[in-house]
């Protein structure tokens, strides 16, 4: 399981709603968003969602783990952007030879 794939299905699920509109957010099937979170609440041990024909909403164990999720997605997104950041910005010496 790739489970940073997992949690961004998990944490959209929960940001938008639904599976149908997390899975068009991500440019993935209805059914793999659900495998996804299903194989999530698999390895971590317990129920993340609850989920009825018309609405999904977390339990009391989805809360906590969706804020550290969210969390911890925000800080891989940050360190991302300084990496990205750092390898932009030209750095050295510039030495030009040219004649008079």
């Amino acid at each position: 399981m790739d489970r940073l794939a997992a949690l961004e299905a998990f944490t959209r699920v929960v940001a938008d709603g639904s599976f149908t509109a997390a899975a068009e957010a991500l440019g993935r099937t209805r059914a793999a968003v659900s495998r996804q979170v299903q194989m999530l609440e698999a390895h971590v041990g317990g129920r993340l969602l609850n989920r009825t024909t018309r609405r999904v909403s977390l339990t009391e164990a989805g809360r906590a783990y969706y804020e550290t999720a969210r969390r911890v997605l925000g800080d891989l997104a940050e360190a991302e952007a300084g990496i990205a950041q750092l390898t932009d910005e030209p750095r050295g010496t510039l030495r030009i030879d040219a004649p008079m």
